[in-house]
């Protein structure tokens, strides 16, 4: 997928990002990584996140299917908080299987999660133009 270590280069240009990855869902394989991952291990927060994105993704009272194909997916983004830290999720939609993620970490005091929120999906949707 074109555009990768751009796109997790752009994300760490918003205010307090600490690290940014890019996932696969399916796999829980990272397909790229910039700055630090929580807990100081990339391959573990990839299968993490994953993890909770598939839980997130096949639940089926948090996101009910809709049947078609070609729709958007039932989740957009994920919001995790903690003392010092805002972790977000952004599924990426693709015309072939929507298995990819972005993942952002946050400073807590510095970071703006509705701005992180907002330019996450600005570069999920290049993403897949890219």
């Amino acid at each position: 997928m074109p555009g990768i270590d751009e796109s997790l280069l752009e994300a760490m240009r918003l205010p307090g990002a600490r690290g940014a990855l890019v996932v696969d869902w399916i796999s829980g394989l990272a397909l790229g990584a910039v700055g630090e991952a929580p807990g100081g291990d990339v391959e573990a927060t990839a299968a993490e996140t994953a993890e909770l994105a598939r839980l997130a993704m096949e639940s089926g009272a948090l996101a009910p299917a809709h049947g078609g194909q070609g729709e958007d997916p039932p989740v957009e983004d994920l919001i995790l908080t903690t003392a010092d830290a805002f972790h977000l999720l952004r599924f990426v939609v693709t015309p072939f299987d929507s298995t990819v993620f972005l993942f952002l970490s946050l400073g807590r005091a510095d970071g703006n999660l509705a701005l992180a929120r907002i330019r996450l999906a600005e570069m999920a949707d290049r993403l897949v133009l890219g």
